[in-house]
C-alpha cells in the first residue's frame, strides 16, 4: 500500500498514521522498530533543520531501504518546510510527502505558494502527498516557558472551517494541518486543551484528511477525539526529543567510563522507542 492508501485507511477506520521527527539515526531505529513491534504503518519526519542535519538525500535512501528490505510500511515527511525550493529539493531527493508551511504569510501567499508545491509533485510522476497549513501554532519543537506569541488560544484565532475549505479548493493540497488548539512544543504546566469540536467542524468542510501537529504536549484523551473527529495523521517531536536527552544523560551519567557511542547511545534510542509505541497505541486505538 502506497502512503496514501494508509492514510485513508486510517481515516476510514477512525485511527491515525503516526508521525515522528528524528535527526539521528537512533531515531529512524527507534520508530521504524516501535512501527514494526505494533505493526502499523508510521512516517518519518525531518524538518528543514533536521534534514540539513541527518542529510536530505541520505535520510531518503535510509527510510527507502528500510522499507524494502524489512517490507515495513515506513514513510518519509518534509516537515515544516518554508519555501518552494526546498519543497522542490525534498521531492527530487524521493520523499513520499512535503509540507509547506505557509501559516505566518498571507492567505493570498500561501495559498500562491502551496498551489505551486501541488502543481510540482504532480508533475513529478510519483504519488508525492502534499500538505498545507493554516494557522500559526509556533514553532519551536522544545520545553516552553509559556504560549508563543501569535499562537492559537482561544476560539476567534483558531482556523475558521470557510477558511480551510477555500484554502483546500485554491491550492489542491492532500492534507490539512489546521490550528484547533495546539502548539508547537510542550508548554510547562500543560498544554491548553484541543478543540476537538472545531476539529469535526474543519474535517466535516474540505473531506481530505487533517494532520495534528504540536501532539507532543496534548492528553491521550484530546488526541484520541481529534483522531475519531477526522485528523488522519498526529504529530509528535519535541517528546522524543526530551526521551532521547534524558535516557543519555542516564546512560553517560550511569556508564562514565564507556566510549563506544552504540552502547552508551543505545538507552537513549530505548526511551524514544517507548515514546512512539505509546503515542501509536493511543492513534491506533489499542487497548
Amino acid at each position: 500500500m502506497t502512503l496514501r492508501e494508509h492514510i485513508l485507511e486510517a481515516k476510514n477506520k477512525g485511527i491515525a498514521v503516526g508521525h515522528f521527527n528524528i535527526s539521528t539515526l537512533d531515531g529512524v531505529w527507534a520508530v521504524a522498530d516501535a512501527a514494526k513491534g505494533l505493526n502499523v504503518p508510521v512516517i518519518i519526519g525531518v524538518s528543514e533543520g533536521e534534514r540539513d542535519y541527518v542529510g536530505v538525500k541520505q535520510v531518503s535512501l535510509i527510510v527507502k531501504s528500510i522499507r524494502e528490505e524489512r517490507g515495513q510500511p515506513i514513510f518519509l515527511n518534509a516537515d515544516h518546510t518554508y519555501s518552494f525550493e526546498r519543497v522542490k529539493e525534498a521531492i527530487d531527493a524521493g520523499f513520499d510527502a512535503v509540507i509547506f508551511d505557509g501559516a505566518q504569510l498571507t492567505f493570498e501567499e500561501n495559498v500562491r505558494i502551496a498551489k505551486k508545491c501541488v502543481e510540482y509533485a504532480r508533475a513529478s510522476g510519483r504519488d508525492v502527498l502534499v500538505e498545507g497549513e493554516l494557522g500559526f501554532i509556533g514553532t519551536s519543537s522544545k520545553v516552553l516557558d509559556a504560549i508563543p506569541d501569535g499562537a492559537v488560544v482561544g476560539d476567534a484565532a483558531m482556523t475558521k472551517p470557510e477558511d480551510a475549505l477555500r484554502f483546500v479548493t485554491e491550492t489542491g493540497v492532500d492534507m490539512l494541518a489546521p490550528a484547533v488548539g495546539n502548539i508547537h512544543g510542550v508548554v510547562r504546566g500543560g498544554d491548553p486543551a484541543l478543540n476537538t469540536k472545531r476539529v469535526k467542524e474543519i474535517s466535516d468542510m474540505v473531506k481530505i484528511p487533517l494532520v495534528l501537529h504540536g501532539a507532543s504536549g496534548n492528553s491521550a484523551s484530546d488526541i484520541a477525539e481529534s483522531v475519531k473527529n477526522g485528523v488522519a495523521i498526529v504529530h509528535v517531536n519535541t517528546e522524543l526529543r526530551l526521551a532521547y536527552r534524558s535516557g543519555l544523560v542516564k546512560s553517560l551519567s550511569e556508564n562514565p567510563d564507556e566510549v563506544a557511542p552504540y552502547k552508551f547511545l543505545k538507552p537513549a534510542k530505548l526511551s524514544m522507542q517507548k515514546v512512539v509505541e505509546d503515542k501509536l497505541r493511543i492513534v491506533n486505538n489499542f487497548q
